[in-house]
This record gives structure tokens, sequence and C-alpha cells, in this order.
């Protein structure tokens, strides 16, 4: 695993560079708990360079409270892409650094 600080303010820093003035008015990131117990974690991917982009939906279950499903979920009321994690009640760095590794590689590869 990564370092948790470093992904924290990756994400941190992911979150400002989408501010424009418009995009964080609509759009941002939750990080909410289930009552199973875990993790549910939102990021809106709307107008951003990765929201086009495909993601392969991520399923693992090693045991009762250690698992994550990670997708792109798309609202149409409003119209808006999401990227969203699930995961056991120790599984938030690993929900946020799957999403850290897919934006990167996505912004790498537009940058090309």
């Amino acid at each position: 695993m990564e370092d948790v600080m470093g992904t924290l303010n990756w994400i941190q820093k992911w979150y400002v560079n989408q501010c424009n003035g418009n995009w964080e008015h609509s759009n941002g990131l939750r990080i909410n708990t289930l009552d199973n117990p875990g993790w549910e974690v939102k990021i809106s991917i709307e107008e951003t360079v990765i929201n086009d982009n495909p993601f392969e939906s991520i399923d693992i279950e090693r045991a009762e409270n250690d698992w994550i499903y990670c997708k792109i979920e798309y609202e149409r009321e409003p119209d808006v892409i999401y990227f969203v994690g699930y995961g056991g009640p120790e599984n938030l760095e690993e929900i946020l650094i799957v999403f850290k590794n897919w934006a990167e590689r996505q912004e790498n590869l537009t940058e090309v």
C-alpha cells in the first residue's frame, strides 16, 4: 500500500485541479460510511479529462470485512458520471488508490 498521506495529498490536488469556478458548484467527491460496516467513495468525473475513459469494474472479496467494489456509475438527473467505490471498514485507502491509479493513467494518456 502507498503512504496514506501521499494518497490524501494526491486526492486533494486532483480536486483542486478540477475546480475551475464552475465544476465545484455541482461536482466533487464524497466519502460516506456504510452500515455493514464499510465505506462508500463517490467522485464526480463529469467535465474532467477522464470522464469518457473506460474503467473496468473491480470486485475483490478477500474476507467479510476485507473487500472492494469499484465501478463507473451514470446518473441521468442530473446527468453526471461518477467513479464509485465501496469497501470494507479498513479498505478506504485501497479504494482511493484504485481511483488515483486509474485517473493518473487516463490523464497521462491525454497528455500524449
